[in-house]
């Protein structure tokens, strides 16, 4: 392993990089493969921790997988001193323990551990981005059914439940009507087993909206305002550019950029907004790591969110964010059965100009499981919309 005694040290050196070099990834995902292969592609190592056994997509992207629990600092110690740098692929792990490994390893972990306590639970993160006078969507930590009952008389019914940590693709959140559903929801969220319980008002929004921010260490790097498409709490398409206003999609990159400086971490991040009847732009959530807001960058942009991602853990200067056409689309490909995963490669989808597929590998298929996506490139936004909307209709994953 490289001698590197901590981050500052580490972004002060010269970028000259062995080829030795080790990025581990602390999640086996299909962003962990993205951003590894981005690393492979500059010649760099990848290992990952998981807590899964098998069949997570970087078990095919790397021999050098570590299974463990994320609590376990001594077992994430061993790993972090076998590579060169860690960053996160997922939230699902505590700041005090990443603050731990990275003090007893020596290696440098991105988002680090100070700048991910800002945002490692969703009612943190929301107190973090208002004390910083970023407009944030009305909430409320909930400890007992009363207070449910007092949250709805005070934003409205219906509003929306979350469990405070390890939420992800419509798990871990629902939109309750009235009290008895909030009491249910509240209980099989964990919240009467003392899991913290998030309430936010149910906003009357007219479009979600994401933006990308990468940070080496000297420079920022905003990428273009897109539009988020939802169903069931679960992106089924990217839309890029968002078609609102220019104005607005200036004011939510300007929001991003300042919610990326309350962090101050190097990295990806993205945060995602409400765009509201009133012209507001409120703060949603982030994510600390490349999302899936952002796929759409792969070849929508010059520069992916995944090469800005690792650019910007080695302090590497970051690469253009400048759309290569005027029109991109991305559609999220989600498992439509349970059973085992198979690909069904249509010669139409396959031989369309400016279409791209791309699968994750994962065994397993699960209905509304996040298998692949395909992003499609083109000139005007509504009817790239529309065609890879009936281009990617009956896939069957």
């Amino acid at each position: 392993m490289t001698n590197i005694k901590g981050p500052k040290s580490f972004i002060a050196k010269s970028r000259i990089i062995p080829a030795s070099f080790t990025i581990g990834f602390l999640g086996a995902g299909q962003l962990a493969k993205m951003s590894a292969i981005e690393a492979y592609r500059m010649g760099i190592q990848v290992a990952a921790y998981t807590d899964r056994k098998s069949h997570e997509p970087m078990h095919y992207m790397s021999p050098r997988i570590t299974t463990g629990n994320f609590s376990d600092v001594k077992a994430m110690t061993e790993f972090a001193q076998q590579c060169d740098v860690l960053t996160l692929e997922n939230e699902f792990i505590d700041s005090q323990v990443l603050n731990q490994v990275q003090k007893n390893s020596g290696t440098p972990i991105y988002p680090s551990p100070e700048s991910f306590s800002k945002i490692e639970n969703k009612i943190i993160e929301k107190q973090s981005f208002e004390k910083s006078g970023i407009p944030v969507t009305p909430y409320k930590q909930i400890a007992r059914s009363n207070d449910l009952k007092v949250f709805g008389r005070q934003y409205g019914w219906p509003y929306v439940l979350k469990s405070s940590k390890g939420g992800y693709d419509g798990y871990g959140s629902e939109t309750v009507s009235n009290l008895d559903e909030a009491v249910k929801i509240f209980n099989k969220l964990g919240g009467s087993n003392g899991q913290d319980i998030l309430a936010e008002a149910f906003i009357n929004f007219t479009h979600e909206l994401a933006v990308q921010v990468a940070y080496n260490g000297r420079e920022y790097l905003v990428y273009e305002c897109c539009e988020t498409v939802q169903s069931n709490h679960i992106c089924v398409a990217v839309v890029t550019p968002a078609r609102v206003p220019d104005s607005i999609k200036k004011l939510a990159q300007k929001r991003a950029l300042e919610a990326m400086k309350v962090l101050g971490t190097r990295g990806i991040v993205a945060f995602e907004f409400f765009y509201t009847p009133t012209g507001n732009i409120l703060l949603n959530e982030s994510a600390p790591r490349p999302h899936n807001s952002g796929h759409y960058s792969i070849e929508g942009c010059v520069t992916s969110q995944f090469e800005n991602h690792i650019r910007a853990i080695l302090g590497l200067k970051l690469g253009s964010s400048k759309l290569t056409q005027p029109a991109c689309v991305m559609i999220n490909l989600l498992g439509t059965q349970n059973r085992k995963a198979q690909i069904e490669f249509n010669e139409q989808l396959m031989s369309e100009p400016n279409g791209h597929l791309h699968i994750y590998g994962k065994f397993e298929s699960k209905i509304g499981r996040k298998m692949g996506h395909y992003t499609l490139l083109g000139d005007n936004i509504d009817s790239v919309y529309k065609r890879a909307r009936s281009l990617t209709e009956n896939i069957q994953i």
